[in-house]
């Protein structure tokens, strides 16, 4: 009886060590538990004795999982399958294309299943601005951002809107006090660690502008000058088209459609300065070169402190500065908000 149960007790920690993923150190040392993932610095192992268990990516000898593992390669290739490793070598049973052999230094991330899947999916952001009085005044001012990217160490798709809208209905009769739409899309490719190329389209509507639409076409080359875990830096020129169409006021009265060709130049900081407060800033100057001396300046700044994993609370500056608007109206327009903000995914954001 005493010889069965110990039998029995014997399959059991086999059965569980198989089913394991199994790391060895280079100083004979084994970890036996899920490799969740690695990015060639520093390997995290969840254990079931010692809990969450961090080595170095240098001090690993071999690997033998148990799961799938997702490595990422330093051309942006993603191999997936069971590992075992020889040599300074991956040996990754595929599934598609049978057995890959992936040398250990061509390696930049290795990931689990479930790290895969929040690194594939969208992430985003949903920013909002409130501003209501009732009683002796009547006004209300609301504006909101709406942000969703996906990023892998290939490339960065994002798309971005922002609205605003104000009115006033202290007085008969009620009148929009603003009105204005933007949003687009940008495509970021890796051309390696620091260099990237991107491409943009961007869409904008101002009712006091008279700007029924912009639309702007353009891409160029960026340079990442600071790519850290919690701070990263680029810059970033090109060159875009743009076309506009303002509807109808006195100085022209069947409207006035420019397009005009400019050059792209700026800058992109997202810096989390601890586990709650969060900074990002972009500025994007685009001088026009086929009406030289004139130009258009975009700035946008958000800082946001983390009151939940998917809920913060924002602030928000944004200026459009025109150098050559209608005749009668500013060039500037600024945006000062704050409100709440919604978080979704793991990834960009």
């Amino acid at each position: 009886m005493r010889r069965s149960l110990l039998m029995a007790g014997l399959l059991c920690v086999l059965a569980v060590a198989a089913s394991a993923d199994q790391v060895t150190l280079k100083n004979g040392d084994r970890l036996s538990g899920t490799i969740v993932k690695s990015d060639a610095k520093t390997m995290l192992i969840k254990t079931d004795l010692a809990g969450d268990v961090e080595v170095k990516w240098e001090d690993v000898s071999s690997i033998v999982s148990s799961q799938p593992l997702y490595l990422v390669l330093k051309d942006g290739e993603t191999v997936a399958g069971t590992v075992t490793t020889s040599d300074s070598t991956f040996t990754v049973a595929t599934t598609a294309a049978g057995r890959v052999q992936v040398p250990k230094d061509s390696v930049t991330d290795v990931r689990n299943a479930a790290v895969q899947k929040s690194v594939d999916a969208w992430s985003g952001i949903l920013d909002t601005g409130l501003s209501l009085t009732r009683g002796n005044s009547a006004t209300l001012a609301f504006s909101l951002t709406a942000k969703a990217a996906r990023a892998t160490k290939r490339d960065k798709i994002s798309v971005y809107s922002t609205a605003v809208y104000a009115s006033d209905d202290t007085t008969p009769p009620s009148r929009t006090t603003a009105h204005a739409i933007r949003g687009g899309i940008r495509g970021d490719f890796n051309l390696g660690e620091r260099w990237f190329v991107f491409g943009l389209a961007d869409f904008e509507y101002d009712q006091f502008q008279h700007l029924d639409l912009r639309n702007v076409l353009g891409g160029g080359l960026g340079y990442h000058v600071i790519k850290r875990k919690n701070t990263t830096f680029d810059v970033f020129g090109g060159g875009d088209y743009e076309q506009e169409y303002f509807s109808a006021i006195p100085a022209f009265p069947t409207g006035l459609t420019r397009k005009t060709a400019e050059v792209l130049a700026g800058e992109e900081l997202n810096m989390k300065l601890n586990d709650r407060f969060a900074l990002t800033e972009t500025v994007s100057l685009f001088p026009n070169v086929t009406d030289t001396g004139q130009y258009r300046f975009q700035f946008d700044a958000t800082a946001a402190t983390k009151l939940k994993t998917w809920l913060s609370w924002q602030i928000t500056f944004s200026d459009r500065y025109l150098s050559n608007p209608l005749p009668g109206l500013k060039g500037n327009d600024e945006l000062l908000s704050t409100g709440l903000r919604l978080t979704f995914g793991k990834g960009a954001f």
